[in-house]
């Protein structure tokens, strides 16, 4: 059997993304080792792909911007399938955390009188996105490793050693979470990662570990996200007990680039129309005042004249609908191509030329100037681009505890970020992904520390069974032993085809159940995966290792976009096309009991009182029962 190097760590952090990170600095400064496990390069995580900023109601471009206001906006962008607890504090906590994030070194876009400038985005009433240009996530990964950084000095000032309180494992995948102990107290022992540059193995002893993993974008054909994003964090919870909520909803941004066809998919910020950018169709006209849900009608304008007046006198006037939540912007496009007004390649026009002069378009959004000029020869500060909708993020994640993070029914466990589900509902809102990344990051750190103490003083240990290390070892070994057997990549090949055309932006009961035969049939076949080679640089491997996890969860998410028979937010039925107030009340859990992928309801915790009364009692009766109203005091008595 293979060797391998065993080490010990108090907390294991999957993944060096924002929320990593800023779970690694909680658990690090509350006295506990870290060790962060990096399946890419360190600094290239996919938080710096959220280019438009950071959603928190600091109110320093419109005073009248609060926290109710931000919760509100979330509720109604999930369709009020959100957890209600896990968006009040998100609401609550964002400014902190950025701020927090401005005295660790964050350089933010400043007002004219100095303070954090902020920008208008789909979904928020008020300018809200504090932002660097349209490389917010790159700034913000830069500050978090500085801040990584300085608690690594500080720890060689106390010990002589840089990495003995936090080390990183740069290019290290972890494909194994292992489980100690019986009934209520089976508990995380520790995890089994591999080098990416040698195929050497690493097993770490710990007692807690937080997934921060991001998303399941590479199971879609046409995705904004990189090669990381394979649903491994996903996985790894439901494999070790855990379960996962809302994975129907999966976000197509409604912007991404379509031409030339090597970079179809990478995403086209929304800070363009947050800025000032129009959608129109190859008729040349702004298509989204056809398509206002009736449910925000009243937010919308609904003529070019006072869409336009928005931008200068917003008090006096309503948004743009080209600010629509995502997913109806998304939905949107995709009629309109269909419907045979798309551009030339698929897509549509947005066009920010119009509105901003060049150089101030080169100011605010460099990185899409630098973007379309290099990559398709098109300048955007004199011509329109063409965009469609590309997968984006999935508002599913591993069901947890809302002000803990810890995973429901697996002691040890935590989870921030995108792998994690609950805040989001049925579909974020644009910003919403980094302000996630920071609060529930920092809670994941601060419990997982006390979850450590916890443990310590029931005498529960790391121990990791040694039996389980070697069948570990052999099911990543096994695709080295196949002869003539299956290809990874034709298996993932196959499985993006599946998923971007029968689980994609519309679906059918009749499409899904052949997705599903489909995954039934590929999940076969990867059980002959081969590959050549050493186990050094070897791509094809980790590819192999990576499609089982991949395919579980795409599975979840065709199977429960299978169970639930309505339309909301990022999952769109064409046989159920309206939004049904039962299904609001309804999660879909996602678990795997003995070896079989279950979908089970369970009932969404109902918003209290105090809550509610932040919304009309007119607009909750578009999503709620009377009876739900009744309840809550909001119904007619």
């Amino acid at each position: 059997m293979s060797d391998y190097v065993k080490l010990s760590y108090d907390v294991v952090v999957i993944g060096a993304g924002g929320a990593g990170l800023r779970a690694a600095i909680s658990a690090r400064e509350a006295g506990k080792t870290v060790a962060v496990m990096s399946k890419s390069l360190f600094g290239k995580a996919h938080t710096v792909m959220a280019e438009g900023g950071i959603a928190a109601s600091m109110a320093n471009v419109n005073p009248k911007d609060n926290w109710q206001v931000h919760f509100r906006d979330t509720m109604r962008g999930g369709k009020f399938l959100n957890n209600y607890r896990m968006a009040e504090l998100h609401a609550k906590e964002a400014p902190d955390c950025v701020w927090e994030l401005e005295s660790w070194g964050a350089l933010f876009d400043r007002t004219k009188d100095g303070r954090i400038s902020q920008r208008n985005f789909g979904g928020h009433e008020y300018p809200r996105l504090a932002h660097v240009g349209d490389r917010t996530g790159l700034e913000m990964i830069r500050t978090l490793q500085q801040k990584v950084v300085a608690l690594q000095q500080q720890d060689f000032k106390a010990t002589g050693d840089y990495e003995s309180g936090i080390r990183v494992f740069a290019e290290c995948t972890v494909t194994k979470i292992f489980m100690t102990g019986e009934g209520d107290n089976r508990r995380v022992s520790g995890v089994l990662a591999y080098w990416r540059t040698t195929g050497e193995f690493i097993v770490i002893e710990t007692s807690a570990v937080v997934i921060a993993t991001g998303g399941i974008g590479k199971s879609f054909k046409v995705t904004s996200n990189s090669w990381e994003y394979t649903g491994d964090g996903h996985a790894l919870a439901l494999e070790c007990g855990g379960s996962l909520i809302n994975m129907e909803f999966v976000q197509f941004h409604p912007t991404g680039m379509v031409w030339p066809p090597s970079v179809r998919g990478l995403l086209v910020t929304e800070s363009v129309r947050g800025d000032g950018g129009v959608l129109t169709n190859s008729e040349g006209r702004r298509f989204m005042f056809d398509y206002i849900p009736e449910v925000f009608k009243s937010q919308y304008a609904d003529t070019e004249e006072e869409a336009d007046r928005w931008y200068t006198d917003p008090d006096n006037n309503k948004r743009p609908p080209e600010l629509l939540p995502r997913d109806e912007v998304a939905r949107a496009i995709n009629a309109e191509v269909k419907a045979g007004r798309g551009s030339p390649h698929g897509g549509v026009y947005l066009d920010v030329s119009k509105r901003l002069a060049p150089d101030v378009i080169k100011a605010k959004l460099p990185s899409m100037w630098h973007q379309f000029k290099e990559l398709a020869d098109v300048d955007i500060t004199q011509e329109p681009m063409e965009v469609g909708p590309t997968c984006h993020y999935v508002m599913g994640g591993v069901e947890v505890d809302p002000d803990t993070t810890a995973a429901v029914g697996v002691n040890g466990l935590f989870c921030a970020g995108e792998a994690a589900g609950g805040l989001h509902g049925s579909n974020r809102l644009g910003g919403n992904s980094l302000s996630d990344l920071l609060v529930f990051g920092r809670r994941a750190g601060i419990y997982a520390a006390e979850y450590v103490d916890a443990a310590a003083t029931k005498g529960w240990r790391p121990a990791i069974n040694e039996n389980d290390v070697t069948d570990a070892l052999e099911w990543a070994l096994k695709p080295f032993t196949m002869t003539g057997g299956e290809n990874p990549y034709t298996i993932q090949h196959e499985l993006q085809e599946v998923m971007n055309d029968l689980v994609g932006i519309i679906r059918t009961e009749h499409e899904m159940t052949l997705a599903l035969k489909s995954i039934e049939d590929l999940t076969m076949r990867i059980a002959f995966l081969n590959t050549t080679g050493g186990r050094s640089y070897n791509p094809g491997w980790n590819l192999a290792l990576d499609l089982p996890k991949q395919l579980l969860v795409s599975k979840c998410i065709a199977l429960a976009a299978l169970t639930r028979q309505e339309s909301r937010g990022g999952h769109t039925r064409d046989d159920f096309p309206m939004m049904d107030p039962y299904w609001r009340k309804v999660n879909l859990v996602c678990t795997v009991d003995d070896g079989e992928l279950v979908v089970e309801k369970k009932s969404l915790v109902s918003m209290t009182n105090d809550l509610q009364t932040l919304f009309d009692e007119v607009e909750l009766g578009k999503y709620m029962t009377a009876a739900e109203l009744d309840t809550a005091g909001q119904g007619q008595k």
